[in-house]
């Protein structure tokens, strides 16, 4: 989609979101609006009026406390986001997202058992656009585009866990309250929850501290999970790479997430830390103990700066886990580490056994 093209579909579901008079509610991968709220609560009427503090404080807190708490309010939250954005029944698409949120649950449920309190609903809505979002109420939706740029399980893992993150830390919510407090202080009549919506749908509610809260979250949880550490950072250099030549759209419209490089390099540091201080990458050349071991060559559709960060990823796996103790070898095409699996070398690569033997050297 151009820059000229998501400022229309933008420009567009602010219209119909205010005409509508709904809240909408982002998660980090994109405009995500939520569904419209229902009469008992008044948006409609309030919005573009000016409401004191107090009884605005007292709409919201009505709002969240039904559809964000409740175990009937979120689940009828959760079925009127589906008829707002049509579900994605396809088979495949559907039993993948089933196993990742299942091995995702378990993995959080390692570190935060409150999420078997609120299980989460998800779908897979019929959107083309490269976007997934968590709303109130533990209600997650993941765009049906998402799969065009993200084909492994370990990168869609490492966006539905930063997006069940947000869930864990109530983000949705807090942020709501939040542009509220901020529109209150500001105001020296009454609150216009309108310029409120407003706000909220140009994605001022998610801070970039809660970004970034949510970011380490998703390594902590990829971490007590078996998909790849690497793929943490993996997923914004494969991010970058399918957008070479054009805007960073997620930029250009929200100043408050922070950029694509910045999430990557930060992961490269936490998997740096991960390893116990031995392994880390740059330009493309993964180094263990300060020494070269690898520049991987690009691999399918996979670029090879992508591919050296899954490299990274199962080596600090075998530092944290100790497997660094053992010798390496090699299984077919694949470089080991005792039990851990480092790099299977394609043609392009070079021979697993002269990379055994480097690892050997320097590990």
């Amino acid at each position: 989609m151009s820059i000229m093209e998501i400022k229309k579909s933008l420009q567009k579901r602010i219209v119909t979101v205010l005409a509508a008079g709904m809240i909408m509610i982002p998660g980090a991968y994109g405009l995500a609006p939520a569904p419209v709220a229902h009469a008992e609560f008044g948006w409609g009427s309030i919005i573009g009026a000016g409401i004191q503090g107090v009884a605005a404080h007292a709409q919201l807190t009505a709002f969240l406390k039904k559809y964000n708490d409740s175990e009937e309010g979120r689940q009828e939250f959760f079925e009127e986001m589906k008829k707002q954005y049509g579900v994605n029944n396809d088979a495949y698409y559907n039993r993948k997202i089933d196993t990742i949120m299942a091995n995702l649950t378990a993995a959080i449920g390692a570190v935060d058992p409150t999420i078997y309190d609120k299980p989460y609903n998800y779908f897979i809505n019929q959107d083309q656009s490269f976007n997934a979002f968590c709303t109130i109420g533990h209600n997650m939706s993941i765009n049906t585009g998402l799969f065009s740029i993200l084909t492994n399980d370990d990168e869609i893992a490492v966006v539905l866990g930063h997006e069940m993150a947000h869930g864990q830390k109530d983000h949705p919510a807090k942020g709501a309250r939040r542009s509220l407090n901020m529109s209150i202080l500001g105001a020296a009549t009454g609150t216009d929850l309108g310029a409120i919506v407003a706000g909220i749908i140009n994605n001022r509610n998610i801070t970039k501290p809660m970004e970034r809260e949510a970011d380490a979250l998703a390594f902590e949880y990829i971490t007590h999970s078996n998909y790849n550490p690497g793929a943490c950072a993996a997923v914004w250099q494969r991010v970058m790479d399918k957008s070479k030549g054009q805007e960073n759209s997620m930029q250009q419209f929200f100043s408050d997430h922070p950029s694509d490089g910045d999430r990557r390099d930060t992961y490269v540091k936490k998997l740096y830390e991960y390893s116990n201080k031995h392994v880390t990458v740059k330009d493309g050349t993964v180094s263990v103990n300060g020494k070269n071991f690898v520049t991987p060559a690009a691999a399918g559709d996979m670029s090879a700066a992508e591919r050296s960060y899954f490299v990274v990823g199962n080596l600090a796996a075998a530092y944290h886990n100790g497997h660094n103790k053992e010798a390496a070898y090699v299984d077919g095409k694949t470089v080991m580490l005792g039990a851990q699996p480092i790099m299977t070398c394609t043609y392009d690569d070079e021979s697993a056994q002269k990379l055994a033997d480097r690892l050997n050297k320097i590990k």
